[in-house]
């Protein structure tokens, strides 16, 4: 996410403390802090895609092939 928008987000949730944001306002927020959401679950995927676990005999196996064998479900 832009650090312009990150302000911004941050700025309607000081505005909120104050007082009740408008009904344009919690509309902005409420994209901001979706695409803030999406952001962090794109970072973490791509996080947990490049692990490897490591089993006591020694075999590595990565998430994202567990993810998609269905073994860690």
């Amino acid at each position: 996410m832009e650090k312009m928008k990150l302000d911004r987000l941050s700025e309607l949730t000081a505005i909120s403390r104050s007082r009740e944001l408008t009904d344009a306002e919690q509309a902005e927020r409420k994209l901001l802090r979706d695409e803030y959401r999406q952001g962090v679950v794109a970072n973490l995927t791509a996080q947990l895609d490049n692990t490897v676990i490591l089993r006591a005999d020694g075999t590595r196996i990565m998430v994202k092939d567990l993810k998609h064998s269905g073994e860690g479900s």
